[in-house]
């Protein structure tokens, strides 16, 4: 990125810091693609998005001297001017430690990783960092690094991201036509008998008194559905029949397979939000202190050579398996 010109406007003498001076930056590849309020995120850190929002409304973003909308789609060759804007300085800022995650798949466009369960994939609602802010500090160098798709803190397994601004948009676009197909593995309550069933629920997103997120199977929500089929039908001494299921999803609704289970009466073990919360507290007492989803497996096309299948499994946790031979015994 070049910035080709700027011209200061003078700080008021009360501000805590001076206003930075307007910038003009020429989009490269690495950005080619990219909406404009995202970009601009990115550009000003800390900015509110609701102030973004605002700039570019008022005119005061413009892209080769013409004003846009917010959703914008960058090219390469068009000129951005950023205008100044005041951020209050961060209190105790806190550097995020660099940290990089068992790979599965690396290249100059994607890298897969094995994301354990407990960390989020990014920064918020409460997490000051997530694996998308750790790979970034691990690699400074690195051009761009987006993630492709998100999957709950609570769960492990195969995470994507893109090294490419081209591979991140072809990735999204082949999620939206159905072309990625994703696997999980979930150890559920109950003995799931038969043969594999679809579950076809519509999901409704809001939010609870206390400000957290919540997904309900309610008609006029989104269309949803999960395959579900047994992997090994199980016997726990404590806690009855359980069983481990491959869950193929057709579409990628937040917390779907964990609502489509819950709704059919057969939660995830170790799932505090839409489990069995007694059985869960169980759990933790012998020491099984997570939720038992993982992302096992992902197939698709490479975005740079569509006649290329990619073929990703990440490793069953040592979890399952523990929780597997504890069934086992109980034969």
């Amino acid at each position: 990125m070049n910035a080709l010109a700027a011209k200061p406007e003078a700080p008021s003498s009360t501000d805590p810091r001076p206003t930075p001076d307007v910038r003009y930056v020429t989009i490269d590849e690495a950005h080619a693609g990219q909406r404009l309020d995202n970009f601009l995120l990115g550009q000003l850190k800390g900015v509110p998005k609701s102030h973004v929002y605002r700039i570019v409304r008022s005119g005061e973003v413009r892209i080769d001297k013409g004003r846009v909308s917010p959703e914008h789609r960058l090219a390469i060759g068009q000129v951005v001017r950023i205008p100044p804007v005041r951020t209050a300085a961060p209190e105790d800022p806190r550097p995020v430690p660099g940290q990089e995650f068992p790979i599965l798949f690396e290249d100059d466009a994607l890298m897969a990783i094995d994301k354990p369960s407990g960390v989020a994939v990014h920064g918020g609602s409460g997490v000051s960092f997530g694996v998308i802010e750790q790979l970034r500090a691990a690699r400074p160098d690195a051009r761009l690094l987006e993630l492709v798709h998100r999957i709950d803190r609570e769960t492990s397994g195969v995470l994507l991201v893109a090294k490419k601004r081209a591979a991140l948009t072809a990735m999204h676009d082949a999620m939206r036509r159905g072309h990625i197909r994703k696997r999980y593995l979930a150890f559920a309550l109950g003995d799931w008998s038969g043969p594999q069933r679809a579950l076809r629920y519509p999901l409704h997103k809001y939010v609870t008194a206390e400000g957290e997120k919540r997904v309900v199977v309610r008609d006029g929500g989104q269309e949803s559905g999960t395959k579900v089929k047994a992997r090994a039908r199980l016997m726990h001494p404590r806690y009855g029949p359980v069983s481990l299921l491959e869950c193929d999803l057709e579409t990628g609704r937040t917390h779907q397979i964990r609502v489509h289970l819950a709704h059919v009466g057969h939660p995830i073990l170790g799932d505090d939000k839409y489990g069995d919360f007694d059985l869960n507290k169980s759990l933790e007492k012998e020491g099984h202190k997570r939720m038992f989803l993982h992302a096992f497996q992902m197939v698709f096309r490479h975005p740079a050579d569509q006649k290329r299948e990619v073929r990703l499994e990440a490793p069953i946790p040592k979890a399952f398996a523990a929780f597997q031979r504890a069934c086992d015994a109980a034969v």
